[in-house]
């Protein structure tokens, strides 16, 4: 069994280390503080040049949920145009209805839009009220994977059900285990979980290289890159698995 990790990046140095370090994968997001959005156009240009392992930008407009009005279902169809003409290999992105549940017609659409690139269903999964019904909705799709915690606040504490999801699949699409993945608990995460590719951000808050700070302004936030470090005990532990 091979191993794949895929690297949540939120900055072009993280999306490096991640290649560096033997990752398969870079989810490229901006804004962390809200669980990732849509990188900007030179973003995705420059990380396109620099890297060569797989890309896969978020799709997503802003944060809170992942049901869209028919103006923000318009950027969702023009960012993936986007990702297409920048030759990324993929894209990760949720639709989900009103009540919860997946938009099969509108993730059946980006799969279709997407074409060649591969879609991961991101965790707009971990918000469906059935998770194995959703699981059936996003196979008939055509995505190719999921990106899930298993419905619980991380994935070591929602094993259980990413163990029954794993089994659902089949083999028909990948289960990604992701949230508070790091390298302490994927060696059980493998053991309960049964899944080959997982997803982490190993990310570390970065200290600004600006001398003078002024103390009045206090809004300019943090910047984060992955700990090269945490990558490459993961990339160990898959090694060694």
């Amino acid at each position: 069994m091979k191993y794949n990790l895929e690297v949540c990046a939120f900055t072009i140095q993280s999306c490096i280390i991640a290649e560096e370090t033997g990752a398969a994968r870079v989810e490229l997001c901006d804004n962390p503080i809200e669980g990732g959005t849509t990188p900007s156009y030179g973003v995705i240009k420059n990380v396109r040049d620099k890297i060569s392992i797989q890309l896969f930008p978020i799709i997503r407009p802003r944060a809170r949920d992942y049901f869209y009005d028919d103006d923000e279902w318009d950027i969702v169809i023009d960012d993936i145009a986007m990702c297409k003409d920048l030759g990324c290999d993929g894209i990760s992105v949720g639709v989900q209805k009103s009540g919860g549940e997946i938009d099969t017609g509108r993730m059946k659409r980006i799969v279709e839009l997407a074409y060649p690139m591969e879609v991961t269903c991101n965790r707009v999964f971990d918000a469906v009220p059935d998770p194995f019904e959703a699981l059936e909705v996003i196979i008939d799709a055509g995505c190719r994977r999921v990106l899930t915690s298993g419905l619980a606040e991380t994935a070591p504490a929602g094993s259980g059900l990413l163990r029954q999801l794993v089994e659902q699949s089949a083999g028909r699409i990948s289960i990604m285990p992701g949230a508070g993945v790091r390298s302490g608990n994927i060696p059980q995460l493998i053991k309960d979980t049964g899944a080959h590719e997982y997803h982490t951000s190993a990310r570390i808050k970065v200290a600004s290289s600006v001398e003078f700070q002024n103390p009045r302004v206090t809004d300019s936030g943090n910047m984060y890159v992955a700990d090269r470090d945490e990558l490459r005990r993961i990339m160990q532990i898959f090694g060694e698995a």
